[in-house]
């Protein structure tokens, strides 16, 4: 057989485990990964087709052993993988010499909030998840060899960024650059102040929207929600998460309302000191700029065909706000 596409992988992957030769595959998302919904006669599950070069398998299997632990010891709702006949819950498809990656997950019932339509609840839901994580995260004891990458300065916006330059986004140009290379140098100064110590910096989710809830409401008086996608895992800042929260929506007007009541859910969980709070606006410039850097690696997704044309003048926009403030509020 000859592997020229993600669809390749995803076929002879499903040959590992205890699926019918006629299941079917339906691309849901391709981003960072492909993911696949598996229909197997009654049944359906995910399957996730790991972008090349991105995790290696350990890194993947340290992923898992996070969902594990929350799931024995949390009241945090996330998918179950689905383990290969063998027993591997990683399998690996070789590719002309390259090892590609895939897991696969049992179908979480739900559906994503409405992007169109997000309520004041739903932020003040998504910070009392993100303080369950953080609990979860402060507290457990990870095993030996556990080993995620790091969304520090280094790897996000210094030296090796992980995502690319946001200088070679489209629609940066000379103008553009100046502004937000203005708001980049005190976004650095305001995290280096802040600082990585263990209260401030940990194992965080990392990409943790109202995209990544999916809500089953179905037949019970409350909703059953489950976190998922946790491929962008990693140590970093905890209050990140909240940057993470309003991806690709940063500037909306409705920013300020949606940040109090995600604080109000977070708090109605775990202490957010006021220090924390106002670093809120950093985060949110700090992922703002790894989304434009992301974009520009990412042409094939479907944020960036749907928002890349605009997507540096309204980063222009919020940097401006950042500066106005010095660095403490984007309104």
């Amino acid at each position: 057989m000859v592997i020229t596409d993600e669809i390749d992988v995803a076929q002879l992957a499903l040959r590992q485990y205890d699926i019918g030769p006629n299941a079917t595959l339906r691309l849901l998302n391709l981003s960072e990964n492909a993911t696949y919904l598996v229909e197997d006669a009654e049944t359906r599950s995910i399957l996730r087709v790991h972008r090349r070069d991105y995790h290696r398998s350990h890194e993947i299997e340290s992923e898992l052993d996070w969902l594990a632990a929350l799931r024995a010891d949390s009241d945090v709702t996330v998918p179950t993988v689905l383990p290969a006949t063998d027993g591997r819950r990683v399998v690996t498809v070789n590719v002309d010499g390259t090892p590609r990656y895939a897991v696969h997950f049992d179908m979480v019932a739900g559906a994503e909030p409405d992007e169109n339509a997000l309520t004041m609840e739903d932020f003040h839901t998504l910070g009392r998840i993100t303080a369950a994580l953080h609990e979860h995260s402060h507290r457990w004891a990870r095993p030996a060899g556990f080993d995620r990458f790091s969304w520090d300065w280094e790897h996000s916006l210094g030296a090796q960024p992980r995502w690319g330059r946001w200088q070679d986004a489209e629609g940066v140009g000379p103008s553009e650059r100046d502004v937000l290379e203005r708001a980049q140098t005190l976004l650095h100064t305001r995290l280096e102040a802040y600082g990585t110590g263990p209260d401030r910096f940990g194992l965080i989710h990392a990409d943790l929207r109202l995209a990544n809830l999916l809500v089953d409401s179905a037949g019970t008086e409350s909703s059953k929600i489950t976190v998922i996608d946790f491929d962008d895992c990693g140590f970093g800042w905890y209050f990140y998460d909240f940057g993470t929260a309003v991806s690709f929506i940063e500037d909306d007007p409705a920013l300020p309302e949606w940040q109090e009541s995600w604080v109000s859910g977070y708090r109605s969980r775990r202490e957010l000191p006021a220090t924390d709070e106002d670093m809120l606006a950093s985060f949110v410039l700090l992922r703002r700029l790894l989304l434009l850097a992301w974009m520009g690696s990412h042409s094939h997704s479907r944020e960036s065909a749907t928002k890349a044309i605009s997507y540096a003048a309204g980063s222009c926009e919020l940097a401006e706000r950042y500066l106005r403030s010095d660095g403490h509020t984007l309104t």
